[in-house]
């Protein structure tokens, strides 16, 4: 059961919390801001530990058949299966997603597992054609070591699983430090897969750790040389730290970091399929997402008809209790988050924006603690600050263009690179935003939203979103080091470019 699994990982006793042996991490639910339990941090002597675990399961792990380490994450994926409702309600009560995304992020899991279990049979390298008689040159890609994954309370879990899935089958281990946010989330899922692993007899004890705490985790965690690969998803400035420390000990860095995510709306757009797009897009886990849309880019006949739309469209959404069926927009992760956005509202006013909405939510089926609040649209120039800063929160700023250049420039202005869409029933527009001279982020969609993205294609972005891809295509490269081989089964000693050395 997946209480079970929770009860195993929650190893530290209330005698240890009453003995004052480490840190307490309180966990409350951001749907009424309760006290869910108590949890110990780990000390830096911990992760250490936990790290020297990892490090001696991955010279076991590494030899396995990398179809044998494929069956290790198809059962794991066959667990997700059977707890998808019950871990669902986990990420409900600790991340405040309504059930209907708190399950759909259980199911990235599971395909996820389904995709890791394919590339167990596809770890190709290259044979390559040699200059030198009677040689052999090729390509191989070998398992890497322990990794490193720092992960946001956004996505609780399935984000760590696109790392942990991809790892253990190139052959890695992962050691996991968990938003503290949501730690339940993360203990629940490491005592599911303790639970796959311990009934599989090829799989080592250490292939997987949680670590819990706060900044100096997540800073040790980068300094250590036995993790070759950090990967972190989180804000830019916590990104830029992480790669400024691992890039001083010559490591790897596989970064998500901010979106600012934007969609052209032209004038041959499909304004119904259009007008769906951008309220999921928009008010999805409340605006909390890494592909929120927070930038719409009308077209200026278009945007009175757009503004009155949406407007219609939100006074129709249901917020309240995420538990709720009927629920549409859950609350915010704190208050911290309802003040970043009221300020950011106050400057939107102050540098010239017209709103409509914003403010806290109350009222019947609103429970009370919770940060809940009306999702905002915001009229401003594109010009003004306030647009190029991210605030992770269901604000909607619209900006209106005349050509289809000054929309694909307003859509590239930004700091940040995630995810970008454009709505047009013309092939042409759809063609040059797709193109070189497009859209410059990660990801660029042709009537469809910003958010929800596939497993089957590289998740990421560029510029400050931070460059890493997770997920599909070859992000598996991430988790592998590639080595170039050279085999002389001939009698002569021929050297490369025709070098003579007597």
């Amino acid at each position: 059961m997946l209480e079970d699994a929770l009860k195993q990982a929650l190893h530290l006793t209330d005698d240890a919390l009453q003995a004052g042996q480490a840190e307490v991490m309180e966990v409350r639910t951001p749907i009424t801001g309760e006290l869910l339990t108590k949890v110990m941090t780990h000390t830096p002597e911990q992760l250490s530990s936990a790290i020297g675990d990892a490090h001696q399961a991955f010279l076991q792990w590494r030899t396995v058949p990398a179809p044998v380490r494929g069956e290790l994450v198809r059962r794991f994926g066959n667990t997700l299966r059977a707890k998808k409702a019950q871990l669902g309600k986990l990420v409900t009560l600790e991340a405040g997603k309504i059930v209907s995304e708190a399950e759909g992020e259980v199911q990235e899991m599971i395909d996820i597992c389904d995709f890791g279990v394919g590339l167990s049979r596809q770890l190709y390298g290259l044979d390559i054609a040699s200059e030198r008689p009677e040689h052999k040159l090729s390509e191989r890609w070998h398992p890497l070591g322990p990794i490193g994954c720092i992960t946001a309370f956004n996505f609780p879990v399935a984000v760590w699983a696109w790392n942990a899935a991809l790892a253990l089958v190139c052959g890695d281990p992962v050691v996991w430090k968990p938003s503290d946010l949501t730690p339940l989330c993360a203990l629940a899922c490491h005592g599911l897969l303790q639970e796959t692993i311990a009934e599989f007899d090829e799989a080592p004890e250490g292939l997987s750790r949680v670590i819990l705490g706060w900044k100096e985790i997540g800073e040790a965690m980068t300094a250590d040389r036995r993790l070759p690969l950090i990967s972190a998803t989180g804000s830019t400035r916590m990104g830029q730290a992480v790669g400024a420390a691992v890039g001083g000990r010559l490591g790897r860095s596989l970064l998500e970091l901010g979106g600012n995510n934007a969609m052209i709306l032209t004038p041959s757009a499909d304004l119904d399929l259009a007008l769906r797009a951008i309220t999921f897009g928009a008010v999805g886990t409340a605006g909390q997402r890494c592909t929120t849309l927070r930038r719409l880019i009308v077209h200026r006949s278009l945007k009175d008809e757009v503004v009155a739309r949406l407007q219609s469209a939100y006074q129709t959404l249901r917020i309240g209790d995420p538990r709720d069926a009927d629920t549409l927009v859950g609350p915010l992760i704190h208050s911290h988050a309802a003040e970043a956005m009221a300020d950011a509202i106050k400057q939107a006013k102050e540098q010239g924006g017209a709103v409509w909405g914003g403010g806290g939510a109350t009222g019947p089926g609103i429970p009370k603690g919770g940060a809940y609040v009306h999702p905002a649209i915001v009229e401003i120039d594109a010009s003004a600050e306030v647009v190029g800063c991210e605030t992770f929160a269901p604000i909607l700023y619209v900006l209106e263009y005349e050509s289809l250049e000054d929309a694909i420039a307003l859509q590239n202005s930004v700091d940040q690179g995630l995810s970008s869409a454009i709505f047009t029933e013309q092939f042409r527009e759809g063609e040059r935003f797709l193109s070189p001279a497009g859209s410059d982020c990660g990801i660029a969609n042709v009537n469809l939203g910003t958010s929800g993205a596939e497993i089957g294609g590289a998740f990421g972005g560029e510029k400050d979103t931070g460059g890493g891809r997770e997920s599909g295509s070859d992000a598996w490269k991430n988790y592998m080091r590639r080595q170039t081989q050279t085999v002389n089964y001939g009698s002569a000693l021929p050297l490369a470019q025709g070098v003579e050395f007597g």
